[in-house]
Protein backbone atom coordinates (compact mmCIF):
# COMPACT_ATOMS: atom_id res chain seq x y z
CA UNK A 1 0.00 0.00 0.00
CA UNK A 2 1.23 3.58 -1.06
CA UNK A 3 2.22 6.03 1.34
CA UNK A 4 0.87 9.78 1.15
CA UNK A 5 2.10 12.95 2.75
CA UNK A 6 0.72 16.45 1.90
CA UNK A 7 1.63 19.66 2.14
CA UNK A 8 0.54 23.57 1.48
CA UNK A 9 1.71 23.11 -1.90
CA UNK A 10 2.47 19.56 -2.44
CA UNK A 11 1.03 16.00 -2.75
CA UNK A 12 3.72 12.90 -2.38
CA UNK A 13 3.13 9.34 -2.65
CA UNK A 14 5.72 6.76 -1.66
CA UNK A 15 6.16 2.68 -2.70
CA UNK A 16 7.22 0.90 0.19
CA UNK A 17 8.62 -1.31 -2.68
CA UNK A 18 12.24 -0.25 -3.00
CA UNK A 19 10.90 3.13 -0.48
CA UNK A 20 10.38 4.67 -3.51
CA UNK A 21 9.54 8.36 -4.62
CA UNK A 22 6.11 7.70 -6.77
CA UNK A 23 5.24 11.11 -7.60
CA UNK A 24 5.37 14.13 -6.13
CA UNK A 25 2.40 16.80 -7.50
CA UNK A 26 1.94 20.43 -7.14
CA UNK A 27 -1.58 22.39 -6.89
CA UNK A 28 -2.17 23.01 -10.34
CA UNK A 29 -1.54 18.75 -10.36
CA UNK A 30 2.00 18.78 -12.55
CA UNK A 31 3.33 15.42 -11.98
CA UNK A 32 7.14 15.77 -11.52
CA UNK A 33 8.26 12.43 -11.03
CA UNK A 34 9.17 10.14 -14.17
CA UNK A 35 6.15 7.65 -14.05
CA UNK A 36 7.68 4.89 -14.82
CA UNK A 37 6.82 3.59 -18.58
CA UNK A 38 8.10 0.30 -18.73
CA UNK A 39 8.83 0.47 -22.80
CA UNK A 40 11.33 3.49 -21.42
CA UNK A 41 12.42 3.49 -17.83
CA UNK A 42 10.32 0.89 -15.12
CA UNK A 43 11.28 3.23 -11.91
CA UNK A 44 10.33 6.08 -10.40
CA UNK A 45 13.71 7.60 -8.04
CA UNK A 46 15.29 4.05 -6.82
CA UNK A 47 17.39 3.57 -3.93
CA UNK A 48 20.93 2.60 -4.50
CA UNK A 49 22.31 0.29 -1.56
CA UNK A 50 24.34 -1.50 -0.73
CA UNK A 51 26.58 -0.65 -3.76
CA UNK A 52 26.02 2.21 -6.17
CA UNK A 53 26.74 1.96 -9.84
CA UNK A 54 28.04 -1.47 -11.93
CA UNK A 55 30.31 -3.96 -10.70
CA UNK A 56 32.92 -5.22 -12.87
CA UNK A 57 31.44 -9.11 -13.88
CA UNK A 58 28.72 -8.10 -11.71
CA UNK A 59 30.89 -9.21 -8.56
CA UNK A 60 32.81 -8.62 -5.84
CA UNK A 61 35.03 -10.55 -3.26
CA UNK A 62 34.93 -10.37 0.55
CA UNK A 63 37.33 -12.09 2.73
CA UNK A 64 37.86 -14.71 -0.31
CA UNK A 65 34.66 -15.78 -1.21
CA UNK A 66 32.78 -13.80 -4.02
CA UNK A 67 29.48 -12.42 -4.49
CA UNK A 68 27.22 -11.20 -6.92
CA UNK A 69 25.29 -8.52 -7.12
CA UNK A 70 23.12 -6.42 -9.79
CA UNK A 71 23.59 -2.80 -10.54
CA UNK A 72 22.85 -0.26 -7.89
CA UNK A 73 22.36 -3.49 -5.44
CA UNK A 74 19.35 -4.79 -3.98
CA UNK A 75 17.43 -2.46 -2.24
CA UNK A 76 15.83 -0.83 -5.06
CA UNK A 77 14.05 -4.72 -5.84
CA UNK A 78 12.79 -5.46 -1.73
CA UNK A 79 10.02 -4.54 0.46
CA UNK A 80 10.80 -1.89 3.31
CA UNK A 81 8.84 -2.11 6.08
CA UNK A 82 7.00 1.08 6.44
CA UNK A 83 8.04 2.17 10.48
CA UNK A 84 6.14 5.30 11.02
CA UNK A 85 3.97 7.77 9.27
CA UNK A 86 2.77 11.22 10.15
CA UNK A 87 0.93 14.45 8.09
CA UNK A 88 4.92 15.66 6.98
CA UNK A 89 7.03 12.57 7.39
CA UNK A 90 7.16 8.61 7.06
CA UNK A 91 10.12 6.36 7.54
CA UNK A 92 11.30 2.94 6.17
CA UNK A 93 13.10 0.12 7.05
CA UNK A 94 14.77 -2.30 5.50
CA UNK A 95 17.08 -5.36 7.13
CA UNK A 96 19.65 -8.00 6.60
CA UNK A 97 18.17 -11.38 6.45
CA UNK A 98 19.42 -14.64 4.67
CA UNK A 99 18.30 -13.17 1.21
CA UNK A 100 20.34 -10.13 1.51
CA UNK A 101 23.48 -12.60 3.41
CA UNK A 102 23.83 -14.68 0.57
CA UNK A 103 24.25 -11.77 -1.69
CA UNK A 104 26.39 -9.15 0.78
CA UNK A 105 27.79 -10.33 4.14
CA UNK A 106 26.52 -7.58 6.31
CA UNK A 107 23.64 -6.96 9.12
CA UNK A 108 22.70 -3.81 8.44
CA UNK A 109 19.46 -1.84 9.22
CA UNK A 110 19.20 0.76 6.63
CA UNK A 111 16.29 3.30 7.37
CA UNK A 112 14.96 6.16 4.76
CA UNK A 113 13.02 9.40 6.70
CA UNK A 114 10.90 11.13 4.38
CA UNK A 115 9.77 14.85 5.32
CA UNK A 116 7.73 17.27 3.20
CA UNK A 117 7.54 20.85 4.02
CA UNK A 118 5.81 22.83 1.55
CA UNK A 119 7.49 22.61 -1.23
CA UNK A 120 10.46 20.61 -0.37
CA UNK A 121 11.41 17.01 0.21
CA UNK A 122 14.10 15.92 1.92
CA UNK A 123 15.25 11.92 2.35
CA UNK A 124 17.53 11.33 5.37
CA UNK A 125 19.54 8.12 4.95
CA UNK A 126 20.70 6.29 8.26
CA UNK A 127 22.13 2.97 7.65
CA UNK A 128 23.29 0.93 11.05
CA UNK A 129 26.25 -2.02 11.41
CA UNK A 130 24.31 -4.58 13.45
CA UNK A 131 27.25 -6.57 13.99
CA UNK A 132 30.48 -6.48 15.71
CA UNK A 133 32.77 -6.34 12.41
CA UNK A 134 33.22 -3.89 10.09
CA UNK A 135 30.52 -3.21 7.31
CA UNK A 136 31.49 -1.94 3.65
CA UNK A 137 29.00 0.12 1.78
CA UNK A 138 27.80 2.60 -0.96
CA UNK A 139 24.46 4.25 -0.96
CA UNK A 140 23.03 6.67 -3.77
CA UNK A 141 19.90 8.41 -4.83
CA UNK A 142 18.40 8.32 -8.13
CA UNK A 143 15.49 10.58 -8.52
CA UNK A 144 13.76 10.53 -12.23
CA UNK A 145 11.97 13.70 -12.84
CA UNK A 146 9.82 14.23 -15.77
CA UNK A 147 11.37 16.48 -18.18
CA UNK A 148 9.46 18.13 -19.93
CA UNK A 149 7.22 18.66 -17.19
CA UNK A 150 4.44 20.60 -19.45
CA UNK A 151 2.71 19.38 -22.80
CA UNK A 152 3.53 22.24 -24.50
CA UNK A 153 7.58 21.70 -23.85
CA UNK A 154 10.70 19.63 -25.01
CA UNK A 155 13.31 18.16 -23.67
CA UNK A 156 15.64 20.31 -25.71
CA UNK A 157 13.64 23.11 -23.68
CA UNK A 158 15.02 22.33 -20.39
CA UNK A 159 19.14 22.90 -19.07
CA UNK A 160 20.82 22.46 -15.88
CA UNK A 161 22.13 25.15 -13.88
CA UNK A 162 25.26 24.79 -11.92
CA UNK A 163 27.16 27.07 -9.30
CA UNK A 164 30.30 26.61 -11.04
CA UNK A 165 31.30 26.14 -15.06
CA UNK A 166 34.26 24.19 -14.84
CA UNK A 167 34.22 20.73 -14.08
CA UNK A 168 36.14 17.37 -14.76
CA UNK A 169 33.90 14.08 -15.90
CA UNK A 170 34.90 10.69 -15.32
CA UNK A 171 34.14 8.21 -18.70
CA UNK A 172 32.56 5.30 -18.40
CA UNK A 173 32.79 2.43 -20.52
CA UNK A 174 29.95 -0.59 -20.30
CA UNK A 175 28.94 1.49 -16.92
CA UNK A 176 32.38 1.06 -15.35
CA UNK A 177 34.97 4.35 -14.30
CA UNK A 178 37.85 4.44 -17.16
CA UNK A 179 41.13 5.89 -15.43
CA UNK A 180 41.05 9.43 -17.11
CA UNK A 181 38.20 12.70 -16.58
CA UNK A 182 37.64 14.88 -19.11
CA UNK A 183 36.73 19.07 -18.92
CA UNK A 184 33.47 20.00 -18.96
CA UNK A 185 33.36 23.89 -19.46
CA UNK A 186 30.07 25.37 -19.67
CA UNK A 187 28.46 29.09 -20.21
CA UNK A 188 27.87 30.72 -17.06
CA UNK A 189 26.87 27.19 -15.42
CA UNK A 190 24.34 25.81 -18.03
CA UNK A 191 24.41 22.84 -19.39
CA UNK A 192 21.45 22.84 -22.66
CA UNK A 193 19.66 18.80 -22.38
CA UNK A 194 19.91 16.85 -25.51
CA UNK A 195 19.45 13.48 -25.68
CA UNK A 196 22.93 13.18 -27.25
CA UNK A 197 24.61 13.94 -24.05
CA UNK A 198 24.13 10.49 -22.57
CA UNK A 199 24.97 8.61 -25.89
CA UNK A 200 28.14 7.29 -23.89
CA UNK A 201 25.94 6.68 -20.50
CA UNK A 202 25.83 9.05 -17.89
CA UNK A 203 27.73 12.01 -16.84
CA UNK A 204 29.49 11.37 -13.79
CA UNK A 205 31.10 14.01 -11.57
CA UNK A 206 33.85 12.70 -8.86
CA UNK A 207 35.56 14.50 -5.64
CA UNK A 208 32.88 16.88 -4.27
CA UNK A 209 32.42 18.93 -7.42
CA UNK A 210 28.09 18.98 -6.91
CA UNK A 211 26.49 20.62 -3.71
CA UNK A 212 23.55 22.29 -5.83
CA UNK A 213 21.90 22.14 -8.94
CA UNK A 214 18.68 23.43 -10.88
CA UNK A 215 17.07 21.56 -13.14
CA UNK A 216 15.08 25.06 -15.47
CA UNK A 217 12.98 25.70 -18.16
CA UNK A 218 13.84 28.09 -20.90
CA UNK A 219 9.48 28.35 -21.78
CA UNK A 220 7.96 28.47 -18.10
CA UNK A 221 9.02 29.20 -14.98
CA UNK A 222 8.93 25.58 -13.11
CA UNK A 223 11.95 23.79 -12.07
CA UNK A 224 13.69 21.51 -9.52
CA UNK A 225 16.40 22.46 -6.82
CA UNK A 226 18.41 19.49 -5.53
CA UNK A 227 20.48 19.98 -2.78
CA UNK A 228 23.31 17.53 -1.42
CA UNK A 229 26.35 19.07 0.32
CA UNK A 230 28.56 16.77 1.35
CA UNK A 231 27.85 13.83 -1.13
CA UNK A 232 31.03 13.20 -2.97
CA UNK A 233 29.52 11.79 -6.19
CA UNK A 234 26.91 12.87 -8.79
CA UNK A 235 25.27 11.17 -11.81
CA UNK A 236 23.19 12.62 -14.52
CA UNK A 237 21.00 10.41 -16.78
CA UNK A 238 18.81 9.76 -19.22
CA UNK A 239 18.17 6.22 -21.06
CA UNK A 240 19.94 6.58 -24.49
CA UNK A 241 17.67 7.98 -26.77
CA UNK A 242 14.86 8.85 -24.98
CA UNK A 243 13.55 12.43 -24.76
CA UNK A 244 11.33 12.25 -21.27
CA UNK A 245 12.80 12.52 -18.16
CA UNK A 246 16.08 13.07 -16.80
CA UNK A 247 18.28 11.57 -13.49
CA UNK A 248 19.63 13.40 -11.11
CA UNK A 249 21.76 11.16 -8.63
CA UNK A 250 23.76 12.28 -5.49
CA UNK A 251 25.99 9.15 -4.40
CA UNK A 252 28.39 8.36 -1.85
CA UNK A 253 29.76 5.61 -4.05
CA UNK A 254 30.73 5.04 -7.50
CA UNK A 255 30.73 2.31 -10.13
CA UNK A 256 33.87 -0.36 -10.55
CA UNK A 257 36.72 0.46 -12.62
CA UNK A 258 37.82 -1.11 -15.61
CA UNK A 259 40.83 -2.64 -13.90
CA UNK A 260 38.85 -3.30 -10.58
CA UNK A 261 40.28 -6.11 -8.52
CA UNK A 262 36.99 -6.80 -7.14
CA UNK A 263 37.73 -6.39 -3.81
CA UNK A 264 35.18 -5.06 -1.87
CA UNK A 265 37.52 -3.35 0.88
CA UNK A 266 39.43 -1.24 -1.98
CA UNK A 267 36.68 -0.33 -3.96
CA UNK A 268 36.79 3.43 -4.74
CA UNK A 269 33.87 4.92 -2.89
CA UNK A 270 33.14 2.78 0.20
CA UNK A 271 32.13 3.62 2.90
CA UNK A 272 33.61 1.41 6.12
CA UNK A 273 31.11 1.68 9.24
CA UNK A 274 33.00 0.39 12.54
CA UNK A 275 30.84 -2.03 14.57
CA UNK A 276 27.72 -1.35 16.01
CA UNK A 277 28.60 2.30 14.28
CA UNK A 278 25.60 4.65 12.29
CA UNK A 279 26.21 6.71 8.99
CA UNK A 280 23.74 9.53 8.33
CA UNK A 281 22.97 11.12 5.21
CA UNK A 282 20.46 13.57 3.22
CA UNK A 283 19.41 15.54 0.41
CA UNK A 284 16.43 17.94 -0.42
CA UNK A 285 14.57 18.38 -3.52
CA UNK A 286 12.91 21.97 -3.95
CA UNK A 287 9.64 22.12 -6.54
CA UNK A 288 8.29 25.09 -7.61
Amino acid sequence: MSVTLTSQKLSVIFDPFGAEIKSVKNKNDVEFIWQGNKAVWARHAPVLFPIVGKLKDDTFSYEGKKYSLPQHGFARDMAFELVSQNSFSCVFRLSSNEETKNKYPFDFVFEIKYQLSSNTLTAFYTVKNSSEIPMHFSLGAHPGFNCPLLEHETFNDYYIKFETSEFKLTELSNGLRLDYQKALNLNNGKLPLTSSLFDNDAIVFENYQIHKLTLCSKISKHKIILYCQDWPNFGIWTKKGTQQFICLEPWYGIADSVNSDHELTSKKGIITLKPLGEFNCSYSLNFS
